[in-house]
């Protein structure tokens, strides 16, 4: 320990502050702890050796071991950086700088989400509202009130993926499922709000299909709705040609093929021009120049009066597209599992921040 009554051992200690300079990083740690440490350190009793010092002495000394104090405490955080900064260059001199740099992935909004926000919003320009429903529905909101016949093929098993559930309380009769397409909603819609009616309904359905190039079990839809006095098959045609051009660019050609859906009548599926060939024909549109795009239809009398509605005062046109597929369209995707499976080298190429 330091004599509290001489500086001949402070004097000493100085003579150690100059071979800091050279202490590797575990010798200047011990440096260190000798010196300064809380317990054992030299100068740490130093100071606490002052309150016995006679009067005359204490300040003096206290001053001379405040000196040395500081002048060990810049060497050490001197010395200290100089160790950091070695070790930067030799991480640095490690670094292949030929080495291409990579690309840091970001984040973005899935190709599917921006279709389905793209044509909410064209609608939304029409006076459509969006609305939802549950994704779990029973027999009477997804097939009977559409009316789906008791015997149609989409009501067994092998197609409809039923839930081992309760009824709900309140909720009108069958057993639950979960929806295999959102027309559901369309029937919440007519119970549940004022007519005239004009919604969209986007939101995921459910079928027993095979994941393949061209279908998924789990997928999203959406679906219009308009129920007002005078509604006909032109403003059908209309509103649905509206979107196309929208959607897919100005001049966008269309057309209207017949078809059947339980639920709308006359019934109708809706074509574009191919967007590869321009309707020249080519393998994407297995040579006949169009692409299939939605079904459509004016609301089937039977399915207003099942939820109340005059069919002899209102009428109605229905629509249902899948989004996935025109995004496989606007993207020229041949395979609906590349939107599915998460690989997202393929999806940041058509992701939008």
């Amino acid at each position: 320990m330091i004599e509290p009554t001489g500086y001949r051992d402070l004097d000493e200690l100085l003579a150690r502050l100059d071979r800091v300079a050279g202490l590797d990083a575990d010798a200047l740690e011990a440096e260190h702890t000798s010196v300064l440490g809380r317990k054992a350190g030299v100068l740490t009793a130093a100071s606490k050796a002052i309150p016995s010092l006679p009067p005359e002495e204490r300040r003096a000394f206290g001053a001379a071991v405040n000196r040395v104090k500081q002048a060990f405490e810049e060497a050490f955080a001197a010395r200290r950086e100089a160790l950091a900064e070695a070790e930067r260059r030799r991480a640095f001199a490690a670094v292949d700088l030929t080495m291409p740099g990579r690309a840091r992935w970001v984040g973005g909004r899935h190709p599917v989400t921006v279709t389905v926000e793209e044509i909410s919003g064209i609608f939304r320009g029409l006076g459509f509202v969006v609305a939802v429903g549950p994704e779990a529905e029973t027999e009477w909101y997804n097939f009977h009130a559409l009316n789906f016949p008791a015997d149609h093929p989409a009501m067994d098993m092998h197609d409809t993926l039923y839930l081992d559930a309760p009824p709900v309380p309140g909720e009108r009769g069958g057993r639950q499922l979960l929806r295999t397409h959102t027309s559901p909603v369309q029937i919440r819609a007519l119970l549940s709000q004022p007519l005239p009616v004009r919604a969209i309904m986007p939101g995921m359905c459910y079928r027993n299909d095979p994941f393949d190039p061209s279908h998924a079990p789990a997928f999203l839809q959406i679906e219009g709705l308009a129920v007002d006095e005078g509604i006909s098959f032109v403003d059908l045609k209309a509103t649905l040609v509206h979107f196309a051009q929208a959607f897919f660019g100005g001049g966008t050609r269309t057309r209207f093929r017949p078809s059947f859906f339980p639920f709308t009548e006359p019934s109708a599926e809706m074509d574009v021009e191919c967007l590869l060939c321009h309707g020249a024909g080519c393998p994407a549109c297995k040579g006949t120049g169009w692409m299939e795009i939605l079904g459509c239809g004016m609301v089937h009398p039977r399915v207003l009066e099942n939820c109340d509605v005059d069919s002899e005062r209102y009428t109605g046109f229905a629509f249902g597209m899948g989004p996935a597929r025109i995004t496989m369209l606007r993207h020229g995707i041949t395979d609906i599992r590349h939107l599915y499976e998460g690989e997202m080298r393929f999806l940041g190429a058509l992701a939008t921040p």
